[in-house]
């Protein structure tokens, strides 16, 4: 499995709600931070603001544009920035799946799409290792998602029976795709998880560690897997992550013993030498030290244990 694929499976992305949104007149609405929520939409008709609370510059959208908020962080939609935001809880009652919520009449801004939530200890800091927001608005980018557009918008509209599965599917296809394209525009200079996918021989190594996460992988190693010497690919990788290969090595292997922990009951015995430890203490020591809590805390699923999750694993920082 690829790694993007594979950073996707962990998280367990679920779409409950596929729907649209008619907006007209003056507006603008608030959405509150949710650190288990992804978002993904694309814009039918009409233009709106797009501001991301972390982030200085907002985006325009226009018709034919997709945009996904992968991060949990708050948000503003707006007619006009300028506006003062309302609580978004106010304008969107509960959701009916399928449904379309109108804002002031609608007929000024139409999109479609849908809302994942996430699941697991480690969601936040999965998500940090997708980028703050996703825009798409050249004209192969919406070629490339246009029938799945076109096919929720239909699923929405109709009411047809199925429509609220077949919607659920389609939401997946845009979600993935729109990341696979924002994925093939990185460029050289960017940094962060996604830029070190889109580089050549930093993605490779990436997609080396986590075809065999249990190789005894040292920095020699990986280096010459992609074919570059020990120093720039230490340096370079570096760079683009802001950790090194090796701790990026030990930080997906507790990743994925988080899963194992979280979704089966075998013994951390068995996680331990999968994951390239050849003893349980020396997994457990090294799960502290990256984690913060031991395992069994984790496949306790205490709050306490989620919480020191969150603050303890500041990794693969998004662009």
């Amino acid at each position: 499995m690829d790694p993007l694929s594979e950073v996707l499976s962990l998280l367990k992305p679920q779409s409950h709600v596929s729907s649209g949104f008619d907006a007209g007149g003056d507006w603008s609405l608030h959405f509150a931070i949710r650190n288990d929520v992804m978002k993904c939409y694309s814009v039918v008709s009409g233009t709106c603001w797009l501001k991301i609370d972390e982030i200085d510059a907002p985006l325009c959208l226009e018709a034919g544009d997709c945009f996904v908020l992968p991060s949990g962080r708050p948000f503003r939609l707006a007619s006009d920035l300028d506006l003062t935001p309302t609580d978004s809880k106010a304008a969107f009652p509960p959701t009916t799946p399928g449904g379309v919520v109108t804002l002031n009449g609608g007929g000024g801004l139409f999109l479609v799409g849908s809302r994942f939530t996430v699941s697991g200890q480690v969601a936040g800091s999965l998500l940090r290792m997708l980028p703050p927001v996703v825009h798409l608005r050249c004209k192969d980018e919406q070629a490339a998602l246009r029938w799945s557009i076109d096919r929720m918008r239909e699923e929405i509209r109709s009411s047809q029976p199925g429509g609220h599965l077949i919607s659920q599917h389609l939401a997946h296809m845009m979600l993935v795709q729109a990341l696979r394209l924002h994925l093939a525009e990185q460029q050289t200079t960017d940094v962060g998880w996604f830029a070190a996918l889109a580089d050549n021989q930093i993605g490779a190594a990436i997609a080396a560690v986590h075809a065999e996460p249990a190789k005894r992988w040292t920095l020699s190693d990986l280096a010459k897997t992609v074919g570059m010497s020990r120093s720039v690919f230490a340096h370079r990788f570096k760079e683009k992550l802001g950790e090194t290969p090796m701790d990026y090595v030990t930080r997906w292997r507790m990743l994925l013993a988080v899963q194992r922990l979280e979704n089966s009951n075998d013994p951390i015995s068995a996680i331990a030498p999968d994951l390239g430890y050849e003893s349980e203490g020396a997994f457990s020591t090294a799960f502290k030290r990256v984690m913060g809590r031991p395992p069994r805390a984790f496949r306790n699923g205490s709050p306490a244990s989620m919480k020191q999750t969150r603050s303890a694993t500041p990794l693969f920082a998004a662009e």
